[in-house]
């Protein structure tokens, strides 16, 4: 095969992130991320996203389509537009829980709205918590370009663990 191209990832253990990440509230925890003080999750290097700002309640990621995100038709892979929408719900949530609070994905649903490839330009997150109960969470996130065309959107039903 010609032109084979190569892409190497690293990334640092992940377990040493989570010890820290439970002596945390939420929002302390993914500014200790953002701010360089503890290592991204691996997911974040595998996928080449990137977080652009961490709030209580919206926490924003960036997704520029690469070549290596393709899916055989030549737009980026659904489910790298998944991770990103699934990241910024869950990131968002979590950025509102307490010390020894966590929670997980019930479910999520995504709609595909436009193609994305290398040459789309950056599209960012925006996440709005609809409900967020003791027990359990709806969220709703939209990736958005610049001019806030929508290109997907997605909803999702989290746990909340206390």
């Amino acid at each position: 095969m010609e032109n084979k191209r190569t892409r190497t990832v690293s990334w640092e253990d992940p377990n040493k992130t989570l010890e820290e990440a439970k002596k945390l509230t939420g929002y302390d925890f993914l500014m200790r991320v953002f701010e360089g003080q503890l290592p991204l999750a691996p997911i974040q290097e595998t996928i080449s996203s990137r977080v652009v700002s961490v709030e209580k309640g919206q926490v924003i990621f960036e997704l520029k389509g690469e070549e290596f995100h393709y899916n055989p038709i030549g737009s980026v892979h659904g489910g790298i537009i998944s991770t990103v929408l699934d990241s910024a719900i869950g990131c968002s949530l979590l950025s509102t829980l307490d010390v020894g609070e966590s929670f997980t994905s019930l479910d999520l649903k995504v709609n595909f709205l436009r193609r994305i490839t290398a040459d789309t330009p950056p599209l960012t997150t925006k996440t709005k918590i609809i409900h967020k109960g003791r027990t359990t969470a709806y969220l709703e996130c939209e990736l958005l370009d610049a001019e806030e065309k929508l290109y997907a959107h997605a909803v999702s039903n989290c746990m909340i663990f206390r």
